[in-house]
């Protein structure tokens, strides 16, 4: 496999681009496409597609390959990889249930190859602002295509207008859907993780009443008052200026207890006035428990790029290519870390690299199992297997 980075801030711009990156014999076959919604995604792929190369796309919050970090431009990863080793898949819901577009699509993937891993974009909020369910897409797929099964990915971003992401092939786009990059796990492997860094603080909370994405009580108080009371915010902050809360939310998640002593970000992202409750990115079910968390530390980054590095030694593996899937949250949080994070998994693998700043992101810690999460760096390396002639 070979693979090539590039960027550029127009349609006119990749074209011009991609004509240069391919001056020296590199014959892509595969587009893998991050893009901001301003953009004219279409044209990219309708020009992509009469040069016989691939697409696998999604919308973003902020993209990035080696060296450039922007927002409201393009950032694509070539890879020039046999059309055998790979498919590409879509899926819009449109008028059936997200358990039924993901059992397709993973039905399908296991027809193709018989261990096969996946890419997956989902969208992150429709044109109706309602925010796609990663976390049962997640669930779905750990089902359909069993629990050994490698899946990494995220969800689509809008530049956070909040108004509609979209994911993407040559030829078809959804605002509610996903597409998956299937490859055969026998020629590809991959390897990654998601870190989120942050850390607990004090003791552990219950969730005492809840609906849906509807927080209401914590420990049986206002979870309201609690939650401004941990910010400091009790006192200045009233219905005239819940603004600022949104400000200050995403810096403050939750960490939140699941399954195998594994934790999960989930974020108040804003009031409900009238309902007098915090309105949560993920919800949150009675009895749950969690914790608040301690405001980021630029140890955040450091943990990021140990545990690649840890991976690396431990496995002696290389890279081909390497996939960031990075929280809108931590670019406005961690402000320039954001770019050394991405930055300093590059080096790690010495490999290309492309990325964006998701709604949600999809993969496994270290050691543990496939889970959505909220407020994590996701990464994922493909190389090629060598092969015995």
């Amino acid at each position: 496999m070979k693979a090539k980075s590039i960027h550029g801030t127009s349609v006119n711009d990749i074209q011009k681009t991609l004509d240069r990156t391919i001056s020296d014999g590199f014959k892509p076959t595969l587009a893998i496409i991050f893009i901001s919604i301003k953009q004219d995604r279409k044209a990219i792929c309708q020009w992509l597609a009469a040069k016989d190369i691939d697409v696998f796309g999604a919308t973003s919050s902020g993209e990035f390959i080696n060296g450039i970090q922007t927002t409201g431009e393009i950032a694509i990863l070539l890879l020039e990889l046999p059309k055998t080793h790979y498919t590409i898949l879509f899926e819009a819901i449109g008028e059936r249930t997200l358990e039924t577009a993901t059992a397709t699509l993973a039905h399908t993937a296991l027809k193709q190859f018989t261990n096969p891993s996946l890419i997956v974009c989902s969208t992150g909020i429709n044109q109706k602002q309602e925010f796609f369910k990663g976390e049962e897409m997640v669930n779905y797929l750990k089902e359909q295509l069993g629990p050994d099964k490698l899946f990494f990915g995220g969800m689509a971003g809008d530049d956070w207008t909040l108004k509609g992401s979209f994911v993407f092939t040559n030829s078809k786009e959804t605002d509610d859907g996903l597409v998956a990059l299937v490859l055969d796990g026998d020629k590809i492997n991959l390897k990654g993780m998601a870190v989120t860094g942050w850390k607990p603080l004090g003791i552990k909370r219950t969730v005492t009443k809840s609906k849906g994405n509807l927080l209401y009580e914590i420990d049986g108080k206002p979870a309201l008052e609690l939650y401004l009371k941990y910010l400091g915010k009790e006192d200045k902050m009233t219905e005239n200026n819940y603004n600022i809360f949104e400000e200050v939310s995403m810096e403050y998640p939750f960490i939140v207890e699941r399954d195998a002593n594994e934790t999960v970000l989930k974020t108040p992202m804003r009031i409900d006035v009238k309902e007098k409750a915090l309105v949560m990115d993920i919800p949150m079910s009675e009895g749950l428990n969690f914790w608040f968390t301690n405001p980021p530390e630029f140890d955040i980054v450091e943990e990021v790029i140990d545990k690649a590095n840890q991976l690396k030694q431990d496995t002696g593996e290389q890279a081909d290519a390497l996939l960031v899937f990075s929280c809108a949250g931590r670019q406005p949080i961690l402000g320039p870390l954001a770019t050394e994070e991405n930055e300093g998994l590059a080096r790690v693998w010495n490999s290309p690299m492309a990325g964006f700043f998701t709604y949600g992101e999809f993969g496994r810690v270290l050691n543990g199992k496939q889970n959505f999460h909220s407020g994590a760096c996701c990464w994922v390396t493909l190389k090629e297997k060598e092969t015995n002639n």
